[in-house]
């Protein structure tokens, strides 16, 4: 699956598909903190269950990650999936969000 990454400044998003098979991920930076908020995880309902909007999380976390950022997460599918899965997520997640185990 190809992901793409589109760069506004302030914001983003992270893209799989195209037109009406168009997946994404948003997010925002979080102001003074050395963080993104992932605000918005959006699967066409076509598409749903195949495990995309999870590749797009993983995706993101991967940037952030690489740019030495936090997560917050802020849509409750990244935040439930933070919270099913604290040992991909710990690391990432700030410190008001972090797993506390599966739920």
């Amino acid at each position: 699956m190809d992901i793409r990454h589109d760069d506004r400044g302030r914001d983003g998003l992270f893209i799989a598909g195209e037109g009406e098979d168009r997946a994404e991920l948003t997010y925002a930076h979080a102001g003074i903190q050395e963080a993104l908020v992932f605000d918005h995880t959006y699967v066409p309902e076509r598409l749903r269950g195949q495990g995309i909007a999870e590749k797009l999380v993983d995706h993101a976390v991967a940037y952030a990650r690489s740019q030495n950022l936090k997560v917050v997460p802020a849509c409750s599918y990244v935040r439930t999936l933070f919270r099913r899965h604290p040992e991909k997520y710990a690391d990432i997640a700030t410190e008001e969000e972090k797993p506390v185990g599966r739920i």
